[in-house]
């Protein structure tokens, strides 16, 4: 070790740990700024693209605490440079220290994010990084790095990093994640009308959706229907057997009757159906979507009452972006429905399908494109929507109950519903 001469001005001596230079091969240098620079690109490509396009508020701070990541791996780069040959700067060794446990850290959370993905060059590239940052540290650690108050530095990092961390967690993952957050869907059934010759009549039904959060939707996927519901009167009160054979079916359809002394309820016929919202499209926060739809029948039908029902199901819009979902098919002609959606052979289905974009680049990049497909189903007893978002090729397989909840989590899937809304309909066909 050399100790620095004072100047001629006769400033008091400055002993600086120096080692004699060269302080390592050439390969170990090349090494260090290969690992520095191929470290501070990946974290200023992947921040550049979050603070331009990420969808959430945390996705835009990762993408500005990424792009500063690499000012500082760049900025320890050179002074690996200067630390190693010439020293121009005195603590150019601890800017190179701080620069490489930055990029360390920093390969490690996104080597973490990877294992999440499905990108295996990606988990290669973050685990050789990662090494490859532990072996700069320790390269540069074995060069007696002067660190001025070794102590207090080191406690002011971990109490203000620890801080910092837990604040920024709170505020901006855990409390995001935490908001319960859906559409409301409100169904208004007007008074049937008959028509002039007396021969049919209408019921208006009203949908509104209202967003009564400060969260966005896509709308995957919406359904009204209407079933005719025949309700026979016993001449005698019913046994408890057939209540319990009443109570059996409950779970079985969306149509779940009370028990009844005397009615006897038939399962119910599908008489109108249709899609109330396109999928694809999107209500903002504190915003609501109206309406109307009229249900026509003879007034002699066979049916005693009617029942409504409104479904629809979203996605968050700060957990996806979502390109235009057009119609595919019709399972009737061509299209292609899941093995698991065939077992149902009287169900139909329109079959929509579109890209899903993940809400960060980190995702975007290291995750297998995502497709939703969106299956509006009728049938004599019924309508639904079924709304799936997998890799292409995975429309067969069934999920597990862990991946369904770990998809529902990721994209914000939530679904509302209302009905069912029943009316009787003895009045108007008293009118004859």
């Amino acid at each position: 070790m050399r100790t620095l001469p004072g100047s001629r001005f006769g400033s008091r001596l400055r002993a600086l740990r120096i080692p004699a230079s060269p302080r390592g091969s050439l390969a170990v240098l090349a090494g260090i700024l290969l690992v520095l620079l191929v470290s501070a690109f990946l974290a200023g490509r992947f921040g550049i693209e979050n603070v331009s396009w990420a969808l959430t508020y945390t996705g835009r701070i990762t993408g500005a605490v990424l792009v500063l990541v690499a000012g500082a791996t760049l900025l320890g780069a050179a002074a690996v440079m200067d630390h190693w040959y010439r020293n121009t700067f005195p603590y150019s060794g601890l800017v190179a220290l701080i620069g490489t446990v930055a990029a360390l850290v920093t390969n490690v959370m996104l080597l973490l994010e990877t294992l999440k993905g499905d990108s295996t060059a990606y988990r290669v590239l973050w685990g050789l990084l990662t090494a490859g940052c532990l072996w700069a540290v320790f390269a540069l650690w074995r060069t007696s790095i002067a660190i001025p108050a070794p102590k207090r530095v080191a406690a002011a990092v971990v109490v203000s990093s620890f801080l910092a961390l837990a604040n920024f967690g709170y505020q901006t993952l855990y409390k995001p994640y935490q908001r319960e957050a859906k559409p409301v869907i409100r169904m208004t059934v007007g008074e049937p009308m008959p028509s002039q010759d007396r021969k049919a009549f209408s019921v208006p039904v009203d949908i509104k959706l209202e967003n009564q959060s400060d969260l966005g939707f896509y709308v995957l996927g919406a359904e009204f229907h209407a079933m005719g519901e025949r309700v026979l009167l016993s001449a005698t009160d019913r046994l408890r057997t057939q209540w319990r054979a009443d109570v059996a079916q409950w779970g079985k359809s969306l149509e779940t009757h009370p028990l009844s002394r005397r009615e006897i309820h038939q399962p119910g016929q599908l008489v109108a159906a249709q899609p109330w919202m396109p999928p694809g499209h999107w209500i903002e926060p504190s915003d609501e979507f109206v309406t109307r739809t009229v249900v026509q029948l003879p007034i002699d039908t066979p049916y005693d009452q009617l029942a409504f029902y409104a479904t629809a199901s979203f996605a968050r819009k700060d957990r996806l972006g979502m390109e235009r979902i057009s119609q595919e098919g019709i399972s009737w002609s061509g299209g292609k429905v899941p093995r698991w959606m065939k077992d149902q052979k009287d169900l139909d289905s329109v079959i929509y399908r579109g890209r899903v974009r993940e809400n960060n680049a980190i995702d975007e990049l290291t995750r297998d494109p995502r497709f939703v497909t969106v299956y509006w189903t009728f049938g004599p007893h019924g309508a639904n929507v079924i709304e799936t978002i997998t890799r292409s090729g995975e429309e067969d397989r069934i999920l597990s109950d862990a991946e369904t909840r770990e998809l529902v989590t990721r994209y914000g899937i939530v679904e509302a519903q209302t009905g069912p809304f029943e009316r009787t309909l003895w009045d108007i066909k008293g009118q004859r």
